[in-house]
């Protein structure tokens, strides 16, 4: 706070101290306080006294508004008031002759404005940031100084000099993307200490400073170099080495109109893209153009994008269905600058039209045709094909390839009658045994049997006609041996039986006739009579 008005001492005391001041040589003039620092506006009471031994007349020189408030022998207070600048009152006193004495009057006030002069809206990292503090107003100057800060970190202090005083320094912040959203600001400092009074101090509006690093290199553009009329396609445009790179902003143009796009934000990059849809209106060579800007500076990358219409060869056939004999055109017609070539044409100059004639046939049936076209765009041959399909109608077609004529099967094996028939529209087709009529099953998977051998009848029908063909099945299979096994087998064991029986027949009659002999001896020797000895 300011100090109040400094109050002079009591008036018999400033009379006691003007009776006991005077020196040798004659009376002096005296003044108290012969300093004093007050504010602005403020009021001081300043004593002017005289050592003069006899009534003398005292009075205060100066252009300030004065009042004296107290007197007394040879003393006088005065009271300054709206003191609004620096002032020297001065007291004088008559006493045989006129003495003085003067006062210093210094007036204090705090700075009306202080202003940190604006920030580049946008500053490179590595170079360096000038920082300029403007000050109006403010006294003593010799008291007050300016000290630039960012955030609360004091950068410099300089003295306040000049109305309004400016302070410019350049060098002392290297911009780093540390700095980027750092508040800078400035304050000034009355230093009234050493007067007995206390620091006062002022500071300003901070300003933010926004860093940036934006790369000398081009953004990349991808893009395809040639585009059709009425087709969309995708734009990206993409650059590495940004800061901050969130606030980097992509426009993409083509032929100077700007396009919608979407931008993606990494760490240090940026993507835009954009779909785009070629209209006719575009057609030719068009700039596509990628700019990206940050910190108020551009990086730019063109290229240059060829729109091209190209619609597909008309092929036509004369009648897409026809009867077999039938002559047929196919022709192939494309836009002016386009070159087209027809499947079924020989080899030749390529013109924006083609055609051929030809004599339909049975093979002629689902022939498909294909109108090649060719177009130069930018350097680069581009092809769009067409194609159509011919139809012939013919009558039923049966021959050997498709319906041999001759089969032969062995019996119990699986087996599959194939026989086609050919024509459009399809025929119906039917095989009959000669003998009985009996129906062949045709393009069925099953066992054969002895019983469906026999000469066919195969006949195709369609509403274009009939055609027959004679198709012999023959069954090949083994007579039955079973019965002959059996019985060989029955005789053979038979035999082996009746051998067995003989032989054991036999052995039988030897041992008995071998028995029969024995008796017969043994019955001799009994009756042959005994010899004498």
């Amino acid at each position: 706070m300011a100090p109040g008005p400094a109050r002079p001492a009591l008036p018999a005391l400033l009379a006691l101290i003007g009776a006991l001041l005077p020196g040798l040589g004659g009376a002096q003039t005296s003044v108290h306080p012969a300093e004093a620092i007050i504010p602005r506006g403020g009021s001081v009471q300043v004593n002017c006294s005289t050592s003069c031994d006899q009534p003398s007349t005292l009075g205060l020189e100066t252009q300030l508004t004065k009042k004296e408030v107290a007197h007394g022998v040879n003393w006088k207070v005065f009271e300054l008031s709206d003191v609004q600048e620096d002032s020297h009152p001065i007291c004088f006193a008559n006493c045989h002759k006129q003495t003085m004495a003067s006062m210093s009057l210094i007036v204090y006030w705090f700075p009306e404005r202080v202003e940190l002069l604006p920030l580049p809206r946008w500053q490179p990292v590595g170079e360096n940031l000038t920082l300029r503090c403007q000050v109006a107003g403010g006294a003593p100057r010799d008291s007050l100084f300016v000290v630039l800060l960012r955030g609360e970190e004091e950068l410099s202090r300089h003295p306040a000099s000049g109305e309004p005083a400016e302070v410019e320094v350049t060098g002392l912040v290297l911009a780093d993307r540390d700095d980027h959203l750092a508040n800078f600001s400035c304050r000034t400092d009355l230093d009234l200490r050493p007067r007995g009074l206390g620091l006062f101090q002022n500071i300003s509006a901070s300003r933010q400073l926004r860093t940036f690093v934006l790369p000398e290199t081009q953004p990349r553009l991808a893009t395809p170099r040639i585009v059709e009329v009425g087709t969309q396609w995708a734009v990206n445009c993409t650059l590495d080495g940004l800061f901050p790179a969130a606030e980097a902003k992509v426009s993409l143009m083509l032929a100077e109109q700007k396009l919608h796009s979407t931008s993606l934000y990494s760490k240090d990059s940026v993507l835009a893209m954009a779909n785009v849809e070629a209209n006719a209106a575009e057609e030719g060579t068009q700039e596509l153009a990628c700019v990206v800007t940050l910190g108020e500076k551009d990086r730019m990358r063109k290229e240059d994008v060829t729109l091209y219409s190209f619609p597909a060869p008309n092929l036509t056939l004369s009648e897409p269905e026809v009867s077999e004999g039938t002559v047929v055109t196919v022709e192939c017609k494309a836009q002016a600058g386009v070159m087209v070539s027809l499947s079924g044409l020989p080899p030749g100059p390529l013109e924006p039209r083609a055609q051929f004639q030809l004599n339909a046939s049975a093979a002629d049936h689902r022939r498909s045709f294909s109108c090649s076209a060719a177009l130069d765009v930018a350097g680069r041959l581009l092809h769009k094909n067409q194609t159509r399909e011919l139809h012939v109608l013919y009558g039923p077609r049966l021959d050997q390839r498709d319906c041999p004529g001759n089969w032969t099967w062995e019996e119990g094996s699986q087996q599959t009658l194939r026989c086609q028939a050919w024509g459009n529209p399809v025929p119906e087709l039917k095989c009959h045994r000669k003998e009985d009529e009996a129906l062949l099953p045709i393009g069925d998977l099953r066992p054969v049997k002895r019983e469906v051998a026999g000469t066919y009848l195969c006949q195709a029908r369609s509403p274009r006609g009939v055609v027959t063909r004679e198709v012999v099945l023959n069954v090949t299979y083994h007579q039955n041996n079973m019965v002959i096994i059996i019985l060989v087998a029955a005789a053979v064991i038979l035999g082996t039986v009746s051998a067995a029986a003989y032989l054991y027949n036999r052995q039988r009659k030897i041992q008995k006739y071998r028995l029969q002999k024995a008796q017969e001896a043994a019955a001799m020797k009994l009756n042959t009579p005994a010899t004498p000895p």
